[in-house]
């Protein structure tokens, strides 16, 4: 007989203990991604150093590096996709295309410029380092979608998305932002302007 538990008992509670440490460990790799001179330099024993506890545990938290920024990359963003998913104008579902497309993607571009090594991190993590393959690029690939299918005219919602979520790539904001010396002001209105000529069609 297994000894598993009992179809329709109640999922076992994760320790304090343990979800104290994650809580930590989260903090701790998203201060020194914050801090960090380049994401690359950041390893699982500074996080585990800079939390206060053993390798072991962090490597049971998260299992490995990639997971660990996919976990703190998801724990950043959860405010921002509530928003999408059913908050109130700009953002919120209803909203006119012509508002919600370049709403959305200016909220993605705001994220990336608090979170630049971060995310940078997100699209270089693991064996597999393509960022279209990501799940978070897919949920924002099929909301863009679904928003410019909305738009007259427009032929492909799909290519379209791909393009517009392109210039918000974590590298291109590291490169604008980081080495151009483009503030944040100035991005915002560049990408503005470029969404709402892409909208405007021919």
């Amino acid at each position: 007989m297994g000894t598993g538990p009992v179809d329709g008992a109640p999922a076992r509670r994760p320790r304090k203990d343990a979800v104290r440490n994650r809580a930590a460990l989260l903090a701790a790799a998203d201060d020194l991604f914050a801090h960090c001179d380049s994401p690359g330099d950041i390893t699982m024993s500074d996080v585990a150093a800079a939390a206060g506890v053993g390798k072991g545990t962090l490597f049971r938290a998260f299992g490995d590096r990639s997971a660990l920024i996919g976990a703190l990359y998801a724990a950043r963003l959860e405010p921002l996709e509530a928003a999408v998913a059913h908050g109130p104008p700009p953002l919120g579902p209803g909203t006119p295309p012509a508002q919600r497309v370049p709403a959305l993607l200016d909220a993605l571009l705001c994220f990336k410029l608090d979170h630049r090594h971060l995310v940078l991190a997100l699209e270089g993590a693991g064996a597999d380092s393509s960022p279209y393959r990501a799940e978070h690029y897919g949920r924002w690939h099929a909301l863009l979608c679904s928003a410019l299918a909305g738009v007259p005219g427009l032929a492909d919602p799909g290519f379209t998305a791909h393009a517009l979520l392109a210039a918000v790539r974590a590298d291109l904001v590291e490169h604008l932002a980081g080495e151009c010396g483009t503030d944040r002001e100035e991005l915002r209105s560049r990408l503005r302007e470029f969404v709402e000529r892409v909208l405007a069609g021919p």
